[in-house]
């Protein structure tokens, strides 16, 4: 399938707060916020030209890991499917979604549906997992992960592009032919292995820029060609100066400041850039949204 961020373009996305509460990420005001708040940014982001708004996935998360982790963790497909109703243009990500907890006929089933009922919306991440005893509550093995990821993927593709497998029939059909694209998220070298030969981008998870350069020409070896989207997850980011303490590494300032630090990452083959905005309340959130996608996202690929 052919890269599905225009030519030439660095486009932009969003986790959106609330759904995942992972002490490494929330703010303080998401552990009271409900639906009316993921609701008021997803739109948000909807009318700044956010090119997606992501949704993470976990199915259970252990005692032991639950006081960094949080157990509030949305359900992917339920919650994708509900923003499709309350937004027009943004994509619909699943960052990432664990396709080796389900039946590859399950997913596909479900993300068939998502892109039926978006109108061609849908855009799958993909990854391996990292919680070993969530994969034992589940029954997976957590050793063969990488193997079962590859095998599901196989399937689950075969599924999205012509509906039949082994004689099994799946509809609705995906409005986006052949199928939804997907992204394989991860930053382990295997990962990028993984996104290269079998999706049609890379989601990594924190890999830092310096890292980058090393990791794209893998991708590129790897897939033997200059297709495929490759993706980022940025720094911190606050448009503007703030007039609060942060507690957290942050890039600041004007739009073009802002726009010249992630276009270096641009310069090493990046084109789409998930980005995350400290904030103090729902309000401040889509203020930051609203602002960077009308100020900061023109800039960007320049």
């Amino acid at each position: 399938m052919p890269p599905i961020v225009p030519a030439g373009s660095v486009v932009f996305g969003i986790q959106l707060p609330v759904q995942a509460q992972s002490k490494y990420f929330v703010e303080p005001w998401e552990l009271g916020a409900g639906p009316a708040e993921v609701a008021t940014v997803a739109q948000a982001a909807d009318r700044a030209g956010f090119f997606y708004v992501a949704v993470c996935d976990h199915v259970a998360i252990p005692d032991d890991l639950s006081p960094r982790m949080s157990a509030v963790w949305w359900d992917t497909i339920a919650s994708l499917g509900w923003l499709a109703g309350l937004t027009t243009r943004t994509r619909l990500l699943s960052s990432v979604f664990n396709l080796t907890y389900r039946h590859p006929l399950v997913s596909a089933k479900s993300f068939a549906t998502l892109d039926y009922i978006s109108q061609g919306r849908a855009l799958i991440g993909v990854g391996a997992g990292h919680v070993e005893k969530e994969f034992e509550a589940l029954g997976v093995d957590f050793a063969g992960r990488g193997r079962l990821l590859d095998e599901s993927l196989e399937v689950f593709d075969e599924a999205l592009r012509t509906g039949i497998v082994d004689g099994m029939e799946i509809q609705p059909r995906p409005v986006q032919q052949p199928r939804p694209p997907i992204w394989v998220g991860g930053s382990a070298r295997a990962a990028v292995r993984r996104a290269a030969r079998l999706a049609d981008g890379w989601l990594p998870q924190g890999t830092p820029l310096q890292e980058m350069p090393a990791m794209v020409d893998l991708y590129r070896e790897e897939r033997g060609d200059e297709t495929g989207d490759i993706g980022a997850i940025s720094p911190w980011l606050y448009v503007g100066e703030p007039s609060w303490d942060l507690n957290r590494e942050c890039v600041s300032g004007s739009p073009e400041q802002l726009a010249a630090e992630l276009n270096k990452w641009a310069a090493v083959g990046v084109n789409h850039i998930q980005v995350r905005f400290p904030s103090r309340s729902v309000g401040e959130l889509v203020d930051q949204v609203t602002a960077f996608g009308e100020q900061v996202g023109p800039l960007l690929g320049r």
